[in-house]
């Protein structure tokens, strides 16, 4: 029962406590000596030196325990200038300094992908971005390279075409490689002066010209790719798409200058937020490849997320910090309404739930490591299932028993399509469809289309998120049961 002089002052249940602020009497968790600068989690305060050693031994722990890049190996970083990646390399290029107690042993390359014709900007503020962008890469020493995403116009169709998958290094293989980098390492010390650091371990690269690096896209290519991400219709499909081509053009460059392994910067909470996204986007089967530490979908370059196990609340602590360096470029979905699109929504409902409950972001975490990779797709040699033109993933092909109408009709246009030659063999990669009146047994060997129609062919190698974010380009799913509104 009420009573009178209650106080109804206190704050509701739903809202967090606010964090306590160290106070002076209180010590670095760590040291237990140095006053604490920065509190991560409730209890867990660093003092600058600790949390520096905390940062370094997470990352270098990530790529230590997985043991996918090998000495000598060529790794292209993707930055985009946002804080993530930018500490992801300034993590790398702290770990190929000469100072560092256990340099890394890779040869390292930045990309840097220019999206403002996607996101609406003028030839005035994308040069301005660029200028922003170029002293960054240079004060890395890597090889750097500024491509705009309007060279997806000319990529080869190869890029659409999974490259034969080489066997994944195995423990003993790791330890071979390191005892010959190490060997060939003493070689060379021995041979005269002392060894080759890291930095200077990477092949001499022609001198970047930056006149040419900043002159714009052709015009048309930048009209065209203006007028197809004004076609789509949803936030949704914009940011998939985007993220598509990108993926693609990245993939591409390294494929040109010979590099093995791509890094990423993806932070832990992107990943939580991107797996929720995925799950209602319909890519449950893909969310292995989509978050976890490795995605070897494309075969011969593998994806890697080094960065998977820091938080975006410890990347900026630590951007702040020690003043990593980094741009800030606008995205499509930039100042977007929280309901704009399935991504938004999620990011807010994922913060959000992590201001009141601080252990949401590491539990959706921790289930994402849990997901196992599908034995369809391991590195077999002659794996021949059919895969997505768009992301690159095996088709979730159903049995001919479906209970869905979808999963029925995938399964009877997908039963065809086995390639009776396998990937192992030398062959000219097929194009991304069938010409008219070209059949695509003489494009690709595939004896059972006979289509005239070159979108209906495309239409049957897209995973169920790709069909769908077709439909949001205008493109036409006329007389698919499964994506009628």
């Amino acid at each position: 029962m009420c009573q009178m002089g209650e106080d109804y002052g206190e704050p509701a249940p739903g809202e967090p406590p606010p964090a306590p602020r160290p106070s002076r009497e209180q010590k670095c968790v760590k040291c237990k000596e140095a006053q604490p600068v920065v509190v991560i989690r409730a209890g867990d305060a660093f003092c600058r030196d600790c949390f520096k050693a905390f940062y370094v031994h997470k990352f270098r722990a990530m790529l230590g325990k997985n043991r996918l890049i090998f000495p000598g190996e060529k790794v292209l970083l993707a930055w985009s200038g946002g804080p993530s990646s930018s500490s992801m390399v300034w993590q790398v290029l702290e770990g190929l300094s000469q100072d560092s107690a256990k340099r890394l042993r890779f040869v390292a390359g930045v990309i840097f992908v220019d999206e403002g014709a996607a996101c609406g900007q003028s030839l005035e503020e994308r040069s301005k971005t660029l200028a922003e962008v170029k002293p960054i890469l240079q004060a890395t020493g890597f090889p750097w390279h500024v491509v705009a995403l309007e060279e997806v116009f000319s990529l080869p169709p190869s890029v659409l075409w999974c490259s034969a998958q080489e066997p994944v290094g195995s423990e003993g293989a790791y330890k071979a490689a390191v005892d010959s980098f190490l060997q060939q390492q003493h070689v060379l010390g021995a041979g005269g002066g002392p060894g080759p650091t890291q930095g200077e371990e990477q092949p001499p690269q022609p001198p970047l010209d930056p006149q040419n690096l900043a002159r714009p896209p052709a015009a048309a290519q930048t009209e065209a790719l203006s007028q197809l991400f004004c076609s789509v219709r949803t936030l949704t499909a914009k940011e998939e798409l985007l993220q598509t081509l990108r993926t693609h053009l990245i993939l591409h460059m390294a494929r040109a200058h010979g590099y093995s392994k791509v890094m990423t910067g993806d932070s832990c909470t992107r990943l939580a937020i991107k797996l929720m996204t995925n799950l209602a986007l319909g890519r449950g089967a893909f969310l292995a490849w989509d978050t976890g530490f490795s995605d070897e979908r494309h075969g011969d370059v593998v994806v890697v997320r080094p960065m998977r196990d820091h938080t975006l609340k410890e990347v900026a602590f630590y951007n702040r910090l020690f003043s990593v360096p980094s741009v800030f470029t606008p995205a499509v979905d930039t100042k977007a309404p929280e309901k704009a699109s399935i991504h938004r929504l999620m990011e807010a409902f994922i913060l959000r739930l992590q201001a009141q409950f601080p252990s949401t972001v590491s539990t959706v975490y921790r289930t994402s490591e849990k997901l196992v990779k599908g034995p369809r797709d391991g590195p077999a040699a002659g794996d021949s299932s059919p895969r997505c033109l768009l992301c690159m993933c095996a088709l979730d092909v159903d049995a001919a028993d479906s209970a869905t109408a979808f999963g029925a009709q995938t399964s009877s246009r997908l039963s065809q399509m086995q390639s009776p030659i396998p990937l192992t063999e030398t062959r000219t990669p097929p194009g991304p469809c069938c010409s008219p009146g070209v059949g695509w047994a003489q494009r690709c060997g595939q004896e059972a289309c006979r289509r005239e129609d070159p979108q209906a062919c495309i239409e049957e190698q897209l995973c169920y998120s790709c069909r769908v974010n077709m439909k949001d380009l205008g493109l036409g799913l006329a007389g698919d049961p499964g994506l009628s509104d």
